[in-house]
């Protein structure tokens, strides 16, 4: 962890290890630093501690491995390298960007993340349509009792993503499917990085929106050039590593086995460059029903005031999330200043947050991927 003094005239003396005694957040090199510091942490301390009080919500997740990815490797007795190591998927596929090892951003060029599968058995992953019909999902827990996934099972450290657009839907009312949708769905994407490499998940979509052709149009400057308006069809869900499993079958009989018709499709579009640079020749073919920006960051990133304004002018829910509370406290402050008004989505704990705590964060808060959703 960084001193949080840093750059404040004179030079760190040594690793951060001098917590603030109030929140505990927070840390720096010197007594000298944080005395320094304190003008402008005082604004946050409090705050940042009531926080801190709520790290235990935080990491209360359903599964077994829950202590395993969140306390210990926040206490660094486990890495997230050595948590997918146990389970032979370190480094494997759609895995590979889920520890520090994993590949750059620049490596998107060369991924071919649509042909992956879970590189799992199939009792440990969705890799075909689901048994039941699908209810009102509100936890983990709610999901893999739906899909008879085992909670051993590390599935949802992917699929955060599509469970954190279909809880989006549920907050933001579209869930209901009104006749504003019908049977079309169409989903701005805003910075998707990591995504690009593990875009099979978002076939998963098919079962969470049964009988609608859900269309993601992903746009970001992560995206490679050559693949500006790339477009990929999800016909199927991310195949497991079982060779006799129903998955490996043609779409045409695999929907024959199940006895069903292939009402539900998953379409995506990528799309190098900012949204609302992008969005006047997007939006002629395919005006959307939600804006999601997954992990924005909007605090630190000035580019995201024109994009904050084009969404309020066109009207449409624009969700976003972030890794901590603190985050999204600095996002809504900058989002209030630019539409003038309050957030219309408060700020609130996202149930389908990624179940792993992100290392070597910039405070002592439990950092989640799609930790916390608010929106406009």
């Amino acid at each position: 962890m960084e001193c949080a003094g840093k750059g404040r005239g004179t030079r760190c003396i040594g690793p951060a290890r001098r917590r603030c005694g109030r929140c505990g957040a927070v840390a720096y090199c010197s007594a000298s630093h944080q005395i320094s510091h304190w003008n402008d942490h005082k604004e946050e301390c409090e705050r940042l501690e009531q926080q801190m009080n709520r790290v235990d919500v935080l990491n209360d997740l359903p599964f077994t491995f829950s202590e395993e990815a969140t306390v210990q490797v926040c206490e660094k007795r486990e890495t997230r390298c050595s948590f997918l190591r146990k389970r032979g998927i370190h480094f494997v596929g759609m895995w590979t960007c889920e520890c520090s090892c994993g590949l750059s951003v620049a490596s998107f060029d060369h991924a071919r993340s649509k042909d992956d599968g879970w590189d799992l058995a199939s009792i440990l992953c969705p890799c075909s349509g689901p048994s039941s019909t699908i209810k009102s999902l509100c936890s983990w827990k709610d999901y893999y009792e739906w899909r008879s996934i085992p909670l051993h099972s590390p599935i949802a450290l992917l699929l955060h993503w599509p469970l954190t657009i279909y809880y989006a839907t549920q907050v933001t009312g579209l869930r209901s499917f009104s006749s504003i949708i019908s049977d079309k769905l169409i989903i701005h994407y805003l910075g998707p990085e990591i995504e690009l490499l593990q875009l099979a998940v978002f076939g998963e979509l098919r079962a969470l929106f049964p009988g609608v052709q859900v269309h993601i149009e992903f746009i970001g400057p992560a995206i490679p050039q050559h693949r500006d308006g790339e477009k990929i069809n999800l016909c199927s869900y991310a195949h497991c590593t079982d060779a006799d499993c129903i998955c490996k079958s043609s779409i045409e009989n695999f929907d024959r086995i199940l006895g069903t018709v292939r009402s539900s499709a998953v379409t995506l579009q990528l799309h190098k460059g900012f949204y609302h640079d992008r969005y006047k020749d997007i939006a002629k073919d395919s005006f959307p029903h939600l804006v999601i920006a997954p992990n924005a960051g909007i605090a630190a990133y000035s580019s995201w005031s024109s994009t904050i304004e084009l969404i309020k002018e066109i009207n449409v829910p624009g969700v976003f999330s972030d890794y901590c509370e603190e985050a999204c406290h600095l996002a809504a402050c900058n989002i209030s200043t630019i539409i003038r008004c309050p957030l219309s989505l408060p700020i609130q704990l996202n149930p389908f947050r990624q179940p792993m705590v992100v290392e070597d964060c910039a405070l002592f808060l439990p950092c989640y991927s799609n930790c916390f959703l608010f929106g406009i």
